[in-house]
C-alpha cells in the first residue's frame, strides 16, 4: 500500500494542501474544528511529513545555520537557545559552523559551507555579521540571512540589532550619579562593532558630564576573563586609580572582580564594577554584578523567525522586531566612591 501524501490528507480532510501544512507546522491561524479534523485524518492514515521531499522541491534543506567567530561561549549558547526556541515544533533544524574571521579564506569557506549544506537560511553573529562581503555571498547563493549586531547593519528584513551605545551611556551615567569621576574603561576587541559602540556610549556620557577621559584609564580587552584581569591590573597601577570600571562584557567584568580582590580592594566600597551582557555568571558572582542586559536570546529568536516565518504561515503579516533595547540591571557591584 502506498504511503499517504500531503495531497491525500488534504483530499480526505476536505481542505487545501496549504491548510494541511499549517496544521503540520502548528500555525495559530486555524480554528479548532479544522485542526482536529486534519489531525484525525493524519492519525488515521499514519501520514508522516517528508521534509526531504519538500527540501528536494525547494532545492534547499530545512536547515538554519548559525555562523560565528565569537570569543564568548555564553553569547553563542544564548543565541543557539534563541534560535531553537524559534524552530521548536517546525520541520527546521539548526546547524552550527564556527569560522576564523582572520583567515584569508573565510569568505570562500563560508560560501562552500552554504552551498554544500544547501541551507534554507543563516544567522550571522558579530563580528562576522559586520562583513558586508559575507552578506553578499549569501545573496549570491540565494541563501536567506539575518545579521545580528550592536548597531543597524542592513535593512530590517536582514537584521536584528541592539542599542549598545545608548545602553552603555546610561550605565556610565549611573556611575556618575553615584559620584564617580575617575572611571576606567576596558574595551572590547579591535575590529568589533560592539566594542566601538560601547566605547562611544561610555565617552558620550563622560563628555556630557564634562569629565575628561585620560588615555591611562582605557585598557584593551578581548571579551575574555583573562583579558579582564590583565586590563584591570594596568588600570589599578594608575595613580590615582579609578574608583569605578566599566568592562565591555561580563566575562571581563568577572576578571575585574578577581583582580580587585588580588589587590585587596573591596567591591563596591573601594571599586565599583559594571559589565555588559547580563549573562548567568553576573548574578552568581559576589557581589552580584551590575550589568547591561543584552537580549541575545530574544534577538536570535527573531532572527530565526525572520528566516522561516513565511514557511510556517505565509499569511502572517506580523513583523518581527529589528531593534532590541538593552537595559541596566543594578545589583551589588556599584556604590558611591570611598570618601
Amino acid at each position: 500500500m502506498a504511503k499517504p501524501t500531503i495531497n491525500d490528507i488534504a483530499r480526505l480532510s476536505g481542505v487545501s494542501k496549504k491548510t494541511v501544512s499549517r496544521v503540520i507546522n502548528r500555525s495559530p491561524l486555524l480554528n479548532d474544528d479544522t485542526r482536529d479534523r486534519v489531525e484525525a485524518v493524519i492519525k488515521e492514515t499514519g501520514y508522516v511529513p517528508n521534509p526531504q521531499a519538500r527540501a528536494l522541491a525547494l532545492r534547499r534543506n530545512f536547515l538554519i545555520g548559525l555562523v560565528h567567530d565569537n570569543p564568548s561561549a555564553q553569547t553563542v549558547l544564548n543565541v543557539q537557545q534563541g534560535i531553537l526556541r524559534a524552530l521548536r515544533d517546525t520541520e527546521f533544524e539548526m546547524i552550527v559552523r564556527p569560522v576564523d574571521r582572520g583567515s584569508a579564506t573565510m569568505l570562500v569557506d563560508v560560501r562552500d559551507f552554504l552551498a554544500r549544506q544547501r541551507l534554507f537560511g543563516v544567522v550571522l553573529l558579530p563580528p562576522i555579521s559586520e562583513n558586508d562581503q559575507l552578506a553578499e555571498v549569501c545573496r549570491e547563493l540565494g541563501c536567506r540571512y539575518v545579521r545580528m549586531g550592536s548597531a543597524e547593519l542592513d535593512d530590517p528584513h536582514h537584521m536584528v540589532a541592539s542599542n549598545d551605545r545608548q545602553a552603555v551611556a546610561d550605565a556610565t551615567r549611573y556611575l556618575i550619579k553615584q559620584g564617580h569621576r575617575r572611571i576606567g574603561l576596558i574595551t572590547g576587541p579591535h575590529g568589533f562593532r560592539s566594542a566601538r559602540e560601547r566605547r562611544q556610549g561610555f565617552e558620550d556620557a563622560l563628555a556630557e558630564a564634562g569629565i575628561k577621559l585620560p588615555r591611562s584609564l582605557i585598557a584593551d580587552g578581548n571579551y575574555t576573563f583573562e583579558s579582564g584581569i590583565a586590563a584591570t591590573q594596568s588600570l589599578l597601577d594608575v595613580s590615582p586609580r579609578p574608583t569605578a570600571i566599566f568592562a565591555s562584557n561580563d566575562d571581563m567584568a568577572a576578571g575585574v572582580l578577581l583582580a580587585a580582590r588580588q589587590r585587596g580592594l573591596s567591591v563596591p566600597e573601594q571599586l565599583s564594577i559594571i559589565g555588559f551582557d547580563d549573562s548567568p555568571l553576573a548574578a552568581r558572582l559576589w557581589p552580584p554584578l551590575t550589568t547591561v542586559h543584552w537580549p541575545t536570546e530574544s534577538m536570535a529568536r527573531s532572527a530565526a523567525l525572520k528566516l522561516i516565518a513565511d514557511m510556517i504561515d505565509d499569511d502572517n503579516d506580523v513583523e518581527e522586531p529589528s531593534m532590541f533595547v538593552s537595559t541596566l540591571v543594578t545589583r551589588g557591584s556599584v556604590g558611591p566612591p570611598a570618601g
